[in-house]
């Protein structure tokens, strides 16, 4: 077996153990554009990042800006023992859950609605 198929067969087992999808290897995460962390789903990528208002998730189509236009869900943030849940509702050029904090280690899990109506769940650890 040469060695670049050796590497991309040792990869794909580690991704498949840790549960990533098969489009996150093929596409790659999006670098955060926005000071946040990144997660994909398909073709898509959201970064969650701090922001005045909130939480605000940024979505990425192929390393584009993707306007969450006819998007919505909820975004549940957990630190300390504390969970806090909050709608995720577009404004401008993102998803924004209002009034939630997003601290360093809190775990956060977002379920997004795109506007074809795919429910889609990403997980987070801020840093």
């Amino acid at each position: 077996m040469s060695r670049k198929l050796h590497l991309a067969a040792a990869a794909l087992a580690l991704a498949t153990a840790l549960g990533l999808p098969a489009a996150a290897l093929a596409h790659g995460v999006a670098e955060p554009r926005h000071g946040g962390v990144v997660q994909a789903a398909g073709d898509l990528s959201f970064e969650l990042a701090a922001t005045a208002d909130g939480a605000a998730i940024f979505v990425d189509d192929h390393g584009k800006a993707l306007p969450p236009a006819g998007f919505g869900g909820r975004l549940t943030v957990l630190h300390a023992g504390q969970s806090r849940e909050a709608a995720l509702q577009v404004a401008g050029d993102r998803l924004l859950a209002r009034g939630l904090a997003l601290t360093p280690g809190a775990r956060a899990v977002a379920v997004v609605t795109t506007a074809r109506g795919q429910t889609l769940t990403l997980r987070f650890v801020v840093r």
